[in-house]
């Protein structure tokens, strides 16, 4: 696979990933949309109290971050990063709605040729696979056309079900971040997981979740 960038773009961007079909829909991946900001504000208000406690601690407060008005710097500055090759921002949905955004951030060429994915879910939308799909989807996308090597992604120990959706999806613990991050006002422990392209060959996530019975294509 030829890693160099043609016209300036970068590999594995823009992308439209999917569908996949699970028990709560047909789940897409897209790049986000300036219009997306009501239906983004509107989920991330709603679902404060089910988001805040897995989140970077907002200092500005919840509202102010999450409101229509902040979407547009939000969005540009995603489309910012993903133009530079820094990031693959992605708007999760569900039979066409809005229902979470994954990231691939902090991307790393040369020698390294690594990265970090975070995710969030609407609670609507917490169960039924989506988390799973999503995360599936863009980890093969990473090791196909983005031309990544290593995925990288940390989740609280309290944090069961993200647990859940890492193991599902084939990442491997690495070990334990003690005080990482700012999370709910306070410095955090985080488990610490990772995966290469190597252990998602040769068919890839999204096949071996279909042949699992975890999902079907669409």
């Amino acid at each position: 696979m030829s890693l160099a960038w043609e016209g300036g773009r970068h590999p594995g961007w823009p992308a439209r990933l999917g569908p996949l079909r699970v028990d709560a829909g047909l789940v897409a991946l897209r790049p986000p949309r300036l219009r997306d900001a009501s239906a983004w504000s509107a989920t991330r208000l709603r679902d404060q109290a089910y988001l805040e406690d897995w989140e970077p601690t907002a200092f500005d407060g919840w509202h102010e971050r999450n409101a229509v008005l902040a979407w547009p710097a939000h969005w540009s500055s995603l489309k910012s990063m993903a133009r530079r090759g820094h990031a693959l921002p992605f708007v999760i949905t569900v039979d066409g709605e809005l229902a979470g955004q994954i990231t691939v951030g902090n991307i790393v060429r040369g020698s390294l040729r690594s990265a970090w994915v975070g995710y969030w879910v609407a609670a609507d939308r917490a169960r039924g696979g989506v988390a799973t799909a999503a995360l599936a989807l863009v980890v093969d996308h990473c090791f196909g056309e983005a031309g990544l090597h290593r995925l990288e992604a940390t989740a609280r120990p309290e944090n069961a079900a993200s647990l859940r959706v890492l193991a599902k999806v084939g990442f491997r613990q690495e070990g334990l971040f003690r005080r990482y991050l700012d999370v709910a006002g306070d410095w955090r422990d985080h488990v610490c997981f990772a995966m290469t392209a190597e252990e998602a060959s040769p068919e890839g996530i999204v096949r071996r979740m279909v042949a699992q019975g975890y999902a079907q294509t669409a």
